[in-house]
């Protein structure tokens, strides 16, 4: 793969501004639609947002409180610098290939007036849709380490904005849960909320807040206080006080501040990924797509199958699967409730005497992978994280001799300091061996997949595992997770449900669960979703022969191009996704019929033919039915779909040849 990071700079001064003198530093997006200000009150540091020329946040603190000094107050500004760059670059796997996004920036120099003489530059960056700043800790006089106990950095609305988040309890999460809409003066105080979030402003600007670069440092949460959005740190494990630990100089992870007055802007831009650094990896070996997971349908085999299990033959029932209809991975992940590798332990839950590089008996994953090799099928294991990393170095290295093509390590359920560097330093060994992987269990992204493009997903999010024991995933539920989990990055979800019944007819079951919403639902959901490693979940029967699996097996999985050519927050959203010359267009809906106009503007010059799948006049009685269509298309048209309660839409557009 080819990376480059191609910067041009224009270097331009300012004198040096005394903190009683309250002068602003401003910096502009390059299309000058949003500005940032940055100005000392009081000798304490304040920033505010304008978009189109209105105040969207306001005169928002900074501060950073560490364990022998709270930078805030007396704080001395020095001599800003200014710079114009573009980032370019080319992700292996990510919703774009090919970025060139240009930034304008400005480092403010900033110093504690004491005797430690804390030293800290403030670096923003402005975008044409979006807002980053970070901290960068240079020194101190005295020490060369530190102990950071908060950061606190405010955003303070203009308006009183609709909050659509997921709230937690506390910090030891697996972020997975509804998500709530409640007005921002609604949310009690102290009510930790998880990133991304997004706001609704009342002139129909949408906020989106997350982070980027997420590492050597804790993952960043928000919570109200006196009236203002505060950001919070997971505390390292078994602290209450102490966030982060590390040596001068440190850097913190971007925070984002996306805006747009079109919902759709927020998908299509790539500022998640300018804001981390280049490709540390060699990628030739880098292959997404697409993964059976056969634990979902209850690891479901024919009754002519001899002796199913942990075993050969199960697996090789899988492979098979795949190979005769291109899906590139096949995930071994347990039978009978007990994991594929030794362990004594409860449940999934590791025991004291697990080994990760032991298969149970009767498993030879050797053997496995290199059945799978002759079908061109990669293999792939499931594993707890506590079992894996205190034997990290070897586990990864037999891996490898064996042949797997990588991993989902599972029930993180943290994103403290600690957390974070074992995740990255998984990433690290995992790429020296050829190795993907798969985050379950786990904190959103944050871009990293530039850095280690070896990450291929990220959960987070309550998905459809959850049929197995509850009835708690609606289409309403799917937007909510695309309009706000999804503004982060890759969103790890357990697609390929085939059996969709009514709602009065779904009932839980642990192997073969059901679907609510419609099979173009289901089958929109591998377009609208953002996932480099998306599952095909369902067992083979399930599959093969059935309308609308002809399109699982030819929708990819990493993406040259997006557009959201129509969208209404928690209503509908149709994306459009472009791979080599042809497009892929999904919508999903909510629980309201109706008809979506699309624009197909996104069309270069010529004539498309269109195949297009939609809702089966009859699927308020089986939802399963598909309606499939050819259409000549051009750009310059807009298609209308008609869409069902808990429906959803596909389309796969081709270019004719001139």
């Amino acid at each position: 793969m080819k990376t480059f990071n191609s910067i041009f700079c224009l270097f331009f001064f300012i004198i040096s501004i005394p903190a009683i003198a309250q002068k602003k530093v401003s910096i502009s997006s390059p299309d000058k639609s949003l500005q940032f200000s940055f100005r000392l009150i009081n000798g304490s540091a304040n920033y505010d947002i304008l978009f189109k020329g209105k105040n969207i946040i306001e005169t928002s603190p900074l501060s950073l409180q560490f364990e022998n000094e709270n930078f805030d107050g007396n704080i001395l500004m020095r001599k800003p610098v200014f710079k114009i760059a573009v980032e370019r670059y080319e992700l292996p796997v990510g919703k774009a290939k090919y970025i060139s996004d240009t930034y304008n920036e400005v480092v403010i120099p900033l110093e504690k007036n004491s005797d430690n003489r804390l030293t800290i530059n403030l670096v923003v960056r402005a975008f044409n849709h979006g807002i980053a700043f970070r901290y960068e800790i240079l020194k101190q006089s005295t020490n060369k380490s530190f102990v950071l106990q908060e950061e606190n950095t405010s955003f303070q609305f203009k308006d009183n904005p609709i909050v659509h988040a997921l709230f937690l309890p506390n910090y030891t999460s697996s972020h997975e849960g509804p998500y709530t809409s409640i007005s921002l003066k609604d949310i009690k105080n102290d009510t930790l909320m998880d990133m991304p979030a997004l706001f609704e402003c009342s002139n129909k600007v949408y906020v989106a807040i997350t982070e980027a670069a997420l590492t050597d440092y804790a993952g960043m949460y928000l919570s109200k206080k006196n009236g203002k959005l505060v950001s919070t740190l997971s505390p390292l494990p078994n602290q209450t006080v102490a966030k982060v630990k590390a040596s001068f100089p440190h850097k913190t992870p971007w925070r984002v501040i996306m805006l747009s007055d079109g919902i759709g802007d927020l998908f299509e831009n790539n500022i998640i990924t300018d804001l981390n650094e280049p490709c540390a990896i060699d990628t030739s070996w880098i292959r997404p797509g697409k993964t059976t997971f056969p634990w979902w349908n209850g690891n479901v085999t024919p009754d002519t199958l001899n002796a199913p299990g942990n075993n050969f033959v199960t697996q090789q029932y899988y492979i098979d699967f795949c190979a005769r209809n291109k899906i590139e991975y096949h995930t071994v992940v347990e039978y009978g409730l007990h994991q594929w590798y030794t362990d004594d332990g409860v449940g999934f839950s590791p025991g004291p005497n697990n080994d990760v590089t032991k298969p149970v008996p009767g498993l030879d994953m050797k053997e496995v992978c290199d059945y799978a090799a002759t079908k061109g099928v990669g293999v792939r294991v499931w594993v707890h994280w506590a079992a894996l990393y205190p034997r990290l170095d070897s586990a990864f290295a037999i891996f490898e001799r064996w042949g797997l093509k990588g991993m989902m390590i599972d029930f993180m359920d943290r994103d403290d300091q600690e957390m974070v560097n074992i995740q990255t330093e998984m990433l690290q060994k995992a790429a020296a061996h050829h190795l993907h992987i798969q985050f379950h269990g786990a904190y959103k992204p944050t871009g990293l997949h530039r850095t280690y493009p070896n990450e291929f997903t990220r959960e987070g999010t309550m998905n459809y595992e959850v049929n197995k024991w509850d009835k708690r995933m609606t289409a309403e539920h799917d937007l909510n997770i695309v309009f706000m989990r999804m503004l982060a990055g890759s969103t790890d979800y357990h697609l390929g449900g085939f059996r969709a019944v009514p709602d009065s007819l779904f009932k839980v079951q642990y192997t073969r669960p059901l679907m609510l919403g419609t099979r173009c639902h289901m089958l929109a959901l591998y377009v609208v979703f953002e996932n480099y490693l998306q599952m095909v979940c369902d067992y083979p029967a399930a599959y093969e022969g059935e309308p609308g699996f002809e399109f699982i097996q030819q929708v990819p999985t990493v993406w040259d191009e997006i557009k959201v050519p129509a969208a209404e927050l928690n209503k509908y959203i149709t994306v459009a996704r472009r791979k080599g010359n042809d497009w892929y267009v999904g919508t999903i809906n909510n629980n309201e019929e109706k008809t979506v106009q699309i624009p197909l503007s996104f069309l270069s010059n010529g004539k498309y033919s269109a195949e297009i799948y939609s809702d089966a006049n009859d699927v308020a009685i089986n939802p399963n039915h598909i309606k499939k269509e050819e259409k000549l298309l051009t750009g310059k048209d807009k298609i209308a779909v008609r869409i069902a309660a808990g429906g959803g839409s596909v389309l796969r557009i081709r270019k004719i040849a001139d």
